[in-house]
């Protein structure tokens, strides 16, 4: 159960993504609240991305192991680089890893209930 003080906290992801299913089960079973972002029907800004890439890495940012990446003519994953990721991660929300939890500022990539319990539960 939550027993901090009540924080702004944002989930970023897509609405019919298994991992962010599991996120949110996790947060309404700890009755915690958070606001949804669903990347393809809320929309994103590249300054949104770029703060990101900035807390994080870009890399880290970069789902690779997505059908969309897979589906990439090779030359644009080639050359993907620091540079250019953000443009790319804006045309293609589905590349942005997922859940991004951003609580109190911080942000945290990926899903794991033990990393969720750390930041939540005191």
């Amino acid at each position: 159960m939550f027993t901090g003080p009540p924080a702004v906290t944002t989930l970023f992801g897509i609405k019919n993504c298994d991992t962010i299913k599991k996120a949110r089960r996790w947060l309404d079973d700890q009755d915690i609240e958070y606001h949804f972002h669903d990347l393809r029907v809320d929309g994103l800004t590249l300054e949104q991305i770029n703060q990101w890439i900035e807390m994080s890495h870009w890399e880290t940012l970069l789902n690779k192991r997505g059908t969309t990446w897979r589906k990439l003519d090779t030359t644009i994953k080639d050359t993907t680089n620091r540079d250019n990721v953000a443009d790319l991660l804006l045309n293609n929300p589905a590349m942005i890893k997922r859940p991004i939890l951003d609580h109190q500022g911080s942000i945290t990539i990926g899903y794991a209930a033990d990393i969720y319990k750390t930041i939540f539960i005191k």
